[in-house]
């Protein structure tokens, strides 16, 4: 049987290197705001003629000729060119799109949005809210759950753990993607934000739900065994669930419009890194809290292992 909960340390470690890594990306680069957030003109052209072939390159140079230096230029197909740049009033639009009718040809204009400032703000503290409450209703909710069992509060805290871990892995991947890819956190960053929390803790909930049913079985057996058995049990579901997941966004991302890829590829790695921190921390973390093991993390005498509920 494999010693998922023997080795929880090393796979403590290896989350805590790549939230390390996260945060100190979101230190150095922070988090690359979209319009959603900061305000500004979201503008989408497409060309008439179907051969017309779109350099997001020279389209960057045109905008910044124009004074929009910091602009994001993404193109779909080869003659749609969706466009992110600080506010761009209608004279201004007007004379950018003769710039691109000179190098490109007629164009047709497909969308062309304002987002204000405090409208942006607005959004962004919305956002934080919305984690927020999503994770203090999971936590009660969970408490309420597990209400049977001994301590219930240590599942509703150990699936907030997990929760916090799959939240700053996003966060921490899109600080990076920003500033290598040039890629911003729009309202879908937040959407698929949520999205991931929602499958995380149901992932979470299926293998505490397994821990509930085998302490009342094998009661009186060592804790530590009762949830590793739980989790074995539990992980060829969850590893099949969750590669169906993972095969269909990973088809999105390679195949689907450039307008949803940001969002599919941050689905694709919260899923992921759900998946992960359902098995690998989330159950652990009861573990550690029942046997008080943070009693020999500061070389104290550590107590003889549980048996029983935690």
């Amino acid at each position: 049987m494999i010693d998922v909960i023997g080795k929880r340390y090393w796979f403590f470690a290896f989350s805590g290197a790549i939230i390390v890594i996260g945060l100190i990306a979101l230190a150095l680069w922070g988090l690359p705001l979209g319009l959603d957030f900061t305000g500004g003109s979201l503008i989408e052209v497409q060309f008439k003629n179907p051969s017309t072939a779109v350099q997001p390159g020279d389209v960057s140079t045109i905008l910044e000729t124009r004074g929009f230096k910091d602009a994001v230029v993404q193109t779909s197909g080869t003659n749609t060119v969706l466009i992110r740049a600080a506010t761009m009033d209608n004279d201004t639009k007007l004379a950018f799109y003769g710039d691109l009718r000179q190098k490109y040809g007629d164009l047709t204009e497909l969308q062309y949005n304002n987002v204000g400032p405090s409208v942006g703000a607005a959004v962004a503290q919305r956002a934080i809210i919305a984690v927020a409450i999503a994770e203090a209703i999971i936590l009660l909710y969970i408490a309420w759950a597990f209400r049977k069992v001994q301590h219930p509060i240590r599942y509703g805290v150990a699936a907030i753990v997990a929760l916090v871990h799959d939240v700053l892995v996003l966060l921490g991947v899109a600080s990076i993607l920003g500033h290598f890819l040039g890629w911003q956190v729009d309202s879908l960053f937040l959407t698929a934000m949520l999205t991931v929390i929602g499958f995380s803790v149901h992932d979470t909930i299926v293998v505490f739900d397994r821990i509930r049913e085998n302490l009342i079985k094998y009661r009186g057996e060592v804790f530590d065994t009762v949830v590793n058995f739980s989790i074995i049990q539990t992980l060829v579901r969850s590893l099949n669930t969750s590669l169906t997941v993972v095969i269909t966004l990973a088809a999105l991302a390679l195949l689907g419009g450039v307008t949803t890829r940001h969002f599919v590829v941050y689905m694709l790695i919260g899923i992921i890194s759900g998946t992960y921190s359902s098995i690998f921390n989330a159950a652990p973390v009861l573990v550690v809290w029942n046997n008080k093991e943070w009693r020999r993390w500061f070389r104290r005498e550590a107590p003889a292992t549980r048996t029983g509920q935690a």
